[in-house]
């Protein structure tokens, strides 16, 4: 999978991206906004690990965000499952000297009409950290509706944290639930 972003690129992870994973993933403030099963301090065989698991997954979930060069973030959906199969939580991170260039919210735009239109989804959304305020821009930059506050859903480094709902739809998929909703209502 290819996805261009102007001068950068969404695409497949691959081993060669092991060093760069490493030097910029290994960056605690990019790791503070993250959940915990992101290794801080990240070392060489977590990128490895990380890498090798992506790889080999029947259907590919995180992808690389790289310059012509290297692996400079990550972007990846976790589909749900049962009554929850058009849903997937979206979650990203990009290297420190790429903040603040627009980057993660083109990447965002394009990777959810990826969902959308390749994958099938109806529904995109992200959980980002209350204080995340940089991360906040970029979903509503990128069209994403604020659901609402997870009060004390998270605990992060011995200390509890609010959680902001964020979603996106695909287009015409509210006019549908709605008009499904009255074809089915009883009297």
């Amino acid at each position: 999978m290819k996805i261009t972003i102007g001068n950068y690129q969404i695409r497949n992870w691959t081993m060669d991206d092991v060093s760069s994973l490493v030097k910029y993933a290994d960056n605690p403030k990019v790791a503070e906004n993250l959940r915990d099963a992101f290794p801080s301090p990240y070392r060489r065989d977590d990128a490895e690990a990380f890498i090798s698991r992506i790889i080999g997954e029947p259907a590919t979930r995180a992808f690389a965000i790289a310059s012509g060069s290297e692996a400079i973030g990550s972007i990846g959906l976790l589909p749900g499952e049962d009554v929850h199969r058009l849903t997937a939580e979206m979650g990203y991170w990009l290297a420190e000297p790429f903040w603040g260039k627009g980057i993660m919210t083109s990447a965002v735009i394009r990777f959810c009409d990826y969902g959308f239109d390749v994958l099938g989804l109806n529904r995109i959304y992200a959980e980002p950290y209350a204080h995340n305020h940089a991360s906040v821009k970029v979903l509503e930059k990128a069209g994403f509706q604020l659901e609402g506050r997870l009060r004390a859903s998270v605990l992060k480094h011995d200390k509890v944290f609010d959680q902001f709902l964020y979603s996106k739809i695909r287009d015409g998929v509210i006019s549908e639930a709605v008009n499904g909703a009255e074809n089915n209502t009883s009297s």
